[in-house]
């Protein structure tokens, strides 16, 4: 005698909950417009944005890291952070909280577009005639304009934080505002510019 067909089916599958990054902000209605940058910013959902190096020491390793991973690493470049994962860790955090509070939008969204303008297309080179050093301008890899970009905006956060009343977590949170806008105000922005406008009479 045949058992109840209802009986010997599998249970249905629970659905796959969306890991939210911090437990409050989703990856994955971010849209990445520049098509250059978009191989780059890894936006797989994750909760705690720690891989504990996992990619480190391997070509282009550091494209499999979540972008705002890779955030928090920037900001451990200079001596106030150097090797504070956890401070540079809540920092981030607390920075999101505000971006979200201040805009009403995703803060991986704003860190995207801040990244996006960030990102100088243009650098200068050096090169060598006889005994004359000639600039040249070149286009920059989408690699590296990335790189320069999280470099300059964790950068200009924490300058812009020393002899400020303002906390660490809202000068990033400002210095990633401006950005997102396009704001001259910013220092990535600043340094963006300058790039490009000494390419611009090199080439």
């Amino acid at each position: 005698m045949e058992g109840n067909p209802q009986e010997s089916s599998p249970a249905p599958a629970a659905p796959q909950k969306d890991l939210l990054l911090f437990g409050k902000y989703s990856c994955s209605d971010v849209v990445v417009r520049d098509g250059g940058l978009a191989k780059y910013i890894n936006l797989d959902p994750t909760v705690v944005p720690h891989s504990d190096g996992r990619h480190s020491g391997r070509w282009f390793g550091k494209a499999k890291l979540n972008i705002v991973e890779r955030l928090i690493n920037n900001m451990m470049r200079t001596e106030v952070f150097t090797g504070k994962k956890m401070k540079a860790y809540r920092t981030t955090q607390k920075a999101f909280d505000v971006i979200a509070k201040k805009t009403n939008k995703n803060p991986i969204q704003v860190l995207v577009e801040a990244l996006e303008n960030a990102a100088p297309r243009e650098e200068i080179t050096r090169l060598q005639f006889g005994g004359i050093s000639v600039p040249k301008a070149v286009d920059v890899a989408p690699s590296r304009r990335l790189d320069i970009a999280l470099r300059n905006v964790t950068k200009g956060a924490i300058q812009s934080s020393f002899k400020n009343t303002k906390p660490i977590h809202e000068c990033l949170a400002d210095e990633l505002i401006l950005a997102s806008k396009n704001d001259m105000n910013s220092f990535s922005i600043t340094k963006k510019e300058e790039a490009e406008r000494v390419a611009s009479s090199a080439r």
